[in-house]
């Protein structure tokens, strides 16, 4: 991904805040060439056996995810295989009228993070646990992040059941670009003019989200965020 200076992340947290906070990712990875790339949408977490710090690159990290069986995608796959995650945080059109000055260009402002790595398969074992194992871990991260506790215990025979169906994986994560395109180029008013109409957005989650993360850009010449 091009990542022009001004939009480079100001630090590492907020590359692992865009994967927490928006974990459906598009995974993209070469296929047959009659077939082209493959991409499919799903959803990610952390490994959560892993610790410690992130690095800047996110290189070193393991992601975990799964898809259908019956997806060609997941056919086309071979273990070892290189693949490219792409997350997309708050975006939100920047009209010129909000600049208050001429001449002046429309943009879209917006946040992503692309993610690469190796992918590497679970294969079923004679019970399918570590599969099994991938689908609680994420339930348990979704939960924790989004949801509202939900117990699963009296699941676990449903789990078991949809399980051959399920491709779980791993990716062994060998570096990160994020993208953080918030107005950086502006004078320090015309961007607060952006941030604040965007903050003013009721009816949009997405623009409120991006007006929080404005609100967190260092100051010009700073090179870390508050």
């Amino acid at each position: 991904m091009f990542v022009p200076a001004p939009y480079r992340q100001p630090s590492a947290p907020w590359m692992v805040d865009i994967l927490r906070g928006n974990p459906l990712a598009l995974m993209v990875s070469n296929g047959p060439r009659e077939a082209g790339p493959y991409a499919t949408h799903l959803p990610v977490i952390q490994d959560p056996t892993m610790t410690g710090d992130w690095a800047a690159d996110l290189s070193g990290a393991r992601l975990l995810g799964h898809m259908n069986r019956a997806n060609p995608h997941w056919k086309a796959l071979d273990d070892g295989a290189q693949v490219l995650l792409t997350f997309t945080g708050p975006h939100a059109y920047v009209s010129p009228t909000v600049y208050q000055q001429t001449p002046s260009a429309p943009t879209w402002n917006f946040t992503s993070v692309h993610v690469h790595g190796v992918l590497r398969k679970i294969e079923h074992d004679q019970a399918g646990e570590e599969t099994l194992e991938l689908v609680r871990s994420t339930v348990r991260a979704f939960e924790a992040d989004f949801g509202d506790a939900w117990d699963m215990s009296d699941s676990q025979d449903y789990f078991r059941k949809i399980l051959p169906a399920v491709g779980g994986f791993r990716i062994d994560v060998s570096g990160a670009e994020g993208m953080f395109k918030l107005s950086q180029e502006q004078d320090p008013h015309v961007r607060e003019r952006v941030r604040e109409s965007f903050a003013a957005r009721s009816d949009s989650g997405r623009h409120r989200e991006a007006a929080r993360l404005m609100g967190k850009l260092p100051p010009p010449g700073c090179p870390h965020a508050a």
